[in-house]
């Protein structure tokens, strides 16, 4: 699935449904597949400054690859220092990341402060150039614990080739031997590539936490599935929430069975966290997601997401039915694109999460034959 802007939806006709404090930017709002856009298709360019709500500023980011970009959100903020910005996300450590990074402090940001770093969860877009920029302003890093844990670990986890645990689980998902060695020749460690030394402390950001940034007072829901425990921010009064990639608008953040735990159930999580998201957003927020269009319509949106792991994991269970399966054997039945090299080791994270999930439910079981998995209703 690939991220599209909502360009040549239908406009609406009148406000967009979110009312709270909206600078007057003349956009057209638009509607597509039960989601309001109030910004239309617009987006900032790289680098560039584009003010949403008093005290609430977007930019963005590259992101090689169908990513394209990432959303980062720049929040007034205040300190015994005085006035300031508090960033939230960072991007890439990569020469086009931190250059568009300079350009929006010289430019749209006309040299004010950074007041503090938050970072949503430990995924190297998201974190990676957190350290660059706590050691550039000299300021403090806020984000999750385990979150922050798991860049900590993974970043100082280089080896030349991959241990033998991750290659026995591409073998137990159905990587033929070609590809199991592909994979070794690799190495181990790409995620260090991308991300700037993490600091070594941090500010926890617990689940219910309220957190005062400036004028705004924001609560920490945590979620789990896509990562550990994704560290969304909301503001109840100004009805905003910062998504991370917990709540996108059009496309499925992935699920995947890692091999820090590979007996875990990280499906059973992502549904949970979008039960509880469900029940304690009102639906009216205006949702900032990292990768595409601030939008409204959150319940209908977190309504699709279930809907369609629901749909797929009965359509599997059904097919799991007929003959036994490999994870590789169930790319056609989970995924509407063409699984190519280069989404074939997510693609098969993705398909070990719903497997396992029908296992864990007892609607599915294991048989390992030679050290590859295979499963059955």
């Amino acid at each position: 699935m690939d991220d599209q802007a909502p360009g040549g939806l239908a406009n609406r006709a009148g406000p967009p449904a979110y009312d709270a404090s909206l600078a007057d930017h003349g956009l057209e709002p638009k509607e597509f597949r039960g989601l309001t856009y109030p910004l239309g298709d617009h987006a900032p360019g790289y680098g560039e400054y584009f003010a949403i709500a008093p005290g609430l500023g977007w930019t963005r980011l590259p992101v090689p690859g169908s990513l394209d970009h990432i959303n980062i959100w720049l929040l007034d903020d205040s300190d015994d220092q005085g006035e300031g910005v508090a960033i939230v996300d960072t991007g890439l450590y990569m020469p086009a990341s931190t250059d568009a990074w300079k350009q929006l402090f010289a430019g749209g940001l006309q040299g004010r402060r950074i007041t503090r770093v938050f970072v949503t969860h430990f995924h190297p877009d998201h974190v990676g150039a957190a350290g660059w920029l706590c050691r550039r302003f000299g300021v403090g890093l806020w984000m999750n614990r385990t979150e922050w844990l798991m860049a900590r670990m993974l970043t100082s986890d280089v080896r030349a080739e991959p241990p033998a645990e991750a290659l026995d689980q591409m073998r137990m998902a159905g990587w033929d031997d070609a590809r199991v060695e592909q994979m070794r020749l690799k190495g181990w460690g790409n995620f260090a590539r991308m991300v700037s030394e993490v600091p070594i402390s941090h500010t926890r950001l617990d689940d219910g936490a309220d957190v005062t940034i400036g004028a705004r007072t924001w609560t920490v829901m945590t979620g789990g599935g896509h990562t550990p425990e994704h560290a969304c921010l909301v503001d109840r009064t100004g009805q905003v929430v910062i998504a991370g990639d917990q709540i996108l608008p059009r496309i499925t953040s992935n699920v995947s069975v890692m091999t820090s735990e590979p007996h875990a159930d990280p499906l059973r999580e992502w549904l949970d966290s979008i039960a509880k998201f469900r029940s304690t957003l009102t639906g009216d927020e205006l949702i900032l997601p990292a990768h595409g269009f601030p939008f409204t319509g959150v319940h209908a949106r977190l309504d699709a997401l279930r809907d369609g792991h629901i749909d797929r994991l009965n359509v599997l269970e059904a097919a799991l039915k007929q003959r036994e399966m490999r994870a590789v054997d169930t790319f056609g039945i989970l995924f509407a694109r063409a699984v190519d090299d280069s989404v074939y080791g997510i693609a098969t994270g993705e398909a070990l999460a719903h497997l396992r999930y029908l296992e864990c439910a007892g609607r599915a079981k294991c048989t390992l034959r030679d050290g590859v998995g295979w499963f059955s209703a």
